[in-house]
C-alpha cells in the first residue's frame, strides 16, 4: 500500500512516528505532507522523516481560511498525481477533504472534542474515526461522522508519543541552563493561534503563575511561537527555552509542569512528574481521564495554583503506572481493515 499521513501540528510528529515505523516494517510506502507551522518541519527532520512541505497556518480567521484553501488546493494537485491507497491524519481540516473528493478513503484521529469548525469540515468526511473511549460519542456524531464508522480505544494519543523514548540525564547541563534553584517548573503557554481558544496571543494565563513562582524554582517557558516567548522576557528565574529540544527529558526532569495547553500535560503525566493544569478553555474529555485517574490535577483559580504548585514542590514525586490499548497496534489495524472495505 501507498498511505498518506498529513501533518499538521508539532505533536503529530511524535505520534506517528511510532506507527510509521511498523507501517514500513510491514512493507508499505509512506507518504508525508506537513505544513508549515511552529517546529514541525524540524521536528521531522530530527526523526528523519522525509517529507514534503505543502502549506502554512494563518492568525485571524480570514487568514486561517485562505490558508486552508490555497493547501487544499495545492494538496489536491499533488496527491492526484501519487497513486495513494489509503490517507491518515490526527485534526487536519484539508486531509479528509481531499481524499473524499479524491476518492481516498481516509482515517481521522481525533481527541478534541470542542474543535466545533473543523470538527464540522471533517467528520462528515471520514471513513473510519478513532477517538478515546472517554469521549462521549454524541460529541462526534452530531458533526455528522456514522457511529458504525467509530473505533474506540482506553488512553489517549499520548501513549504513542514515548515510544522509544531514552531519557537524557544531562538534559539541564546539555542546554546550558545556568539555575539558581533547586527545583524547576517547566511550563507552556496556552495555543492562543487555535481555533477552538479564544485568546489574546499577545498574554498569557501562565504570567500571574510565573510572576508567584519565580521565587520558588527555577522556570522554564516552553514557547508555541517566538512571539510567545517574549511575554516572559527578562524576568527573574526564567528561562525562555527555544526549540527544538528534547522536551521529554525536561518534563521528566523537572520537579513540577504546569501548562496551559494540553498534550505536554499529558505526556509528564505519563513520564511520572506532577501537573497542574490551568487550560484557560472547557476542559477535555483527554485531561479529565487523567484527572480521574489522580495523574493531573486542574484548576484556574490562580491561589488554588499557587497552593497546589507549592506543596507539590515540597513533596516527593509518587509515579502512578497506567494501562491503556497498545494505540499503535490498533490505528495500523485499522488501516489494514479500512483499505480492505474499500477494495470489496
Amino acid at each position: 500500500m501507498k498511505i498518506w499521513i498529513d501533518i499538521v501540528n508539532s505533536p503529530h510528529v511524535r505520534f506517528f512516528n511510532g506507527i510509521i515505523k511498523q507501517l514500513k516494517a510491514d512493507g508499505h510506502e509512506i507518504l508525508i505532507t506537513a505544513r508549515d507551522f511552529s517546529n514541525i518541519h524540524a521536528l521531522l527532520d530530527i526523526f528523519e522523516l522525509e517529507y514534503v512541505s505543502i502549506g502554512d497556518h494563518g492568525v485571524t480567521l480570514e487568514e486561517k481560511l485562505l490558508s486552508s484553501t490555497k493547501r487544499a488546493y495545492e494538496l489536491s494537485k499533488f496527491i492526484a498525481k501519487q497513486d495513494i491507497d489509503i490517507a491518515i491524519t490526527k485534526h487536519s481540516i484539508e486531509l479528509p477533504r481531499v481524499a473524499f473528493g479524491l476518492g481516498i478513503p481516509n482515517i481521522f484521529i481525533l481527541d478534541n472534542e470542542h474543535a466545533i469548525a473543523a470538527n464540522k469540515l471533517t467528520l462528515p468526511l471520514t471513513n473510519k474515526l478513532i477517538i478515546p473511549e472517554i469521549f462521549d460519542v454524541w460529541n462526534t456524531i452530531h458533526f455528522g461522522m456514522n457511529p458504525n464508522d467509530i473505533v474506540r480505544y482506553n488512553g489517549t494519543c499520548e501513549v504513542t508519543h514515548l515510544e522509544d523514548f531514552e531519557y537524557n540525564e544531562n538534559i539541564i547541563e546539555d542546554l546550558d541552563l545556568q539555575l539558581n534553584n533547586e527545583k524547576i517548573i517547566l511550563m507552556r503557554p496556552e495555543p492562543s493561534l487555535a481555533s477552538y481558544l479564544d485568546t489574546d496571543c499577545t498574554k498569557s494565563v501562565l504570567t500571574p503563575i510565573v510572576d508567584a513562582l519565580n521565587d520558588q524554582a527555577d522556570i522554564l517557558i516552553l514557547p508555541r511561537f517566538r512571539t510567545q516567548g517574549e511575554i516572559f522576557k527578562d524576568l527573574e528565574n526564567v528561562h525562555i527555552l527555544k526549540t527544538p529540544i528534547d522536551t521529554f527529558s525536561l518534563m521528566k526532569r523537572a520537579d513540577l509542569v504546569i501548562g496551559a495547553g494540553g498534550t505536554m500535560n499529558r505526556e509528564s503525566a505519563l513520564l511520572g512528574t506532577p501537573v497542574i493544569s490551568c487550560y484557560p478553555g472547557k476542559q477535555l474529555s483527554v485531561d479529565k481521564y487523567y484527572t480521574d485517574k489522580g495523574l493531573m490535577l486542574r484548576s484556574t483559580n490562580l491561589d488554588e495554583i499557587i497552593k497546589l504548585a507549592k506543596e507539590l514542590l515540597s513533596s516527593k514525586k509518587e509515579i502512578k503506572t497506567l494501562k491503556t490499548d497498545n494505540l499503535i497496534d490498533l490505528i495500523v489495524n485499522e488501516i489494514y481493515k479500512t483499505y480492505e472495505e474499500h477494495q470489496k
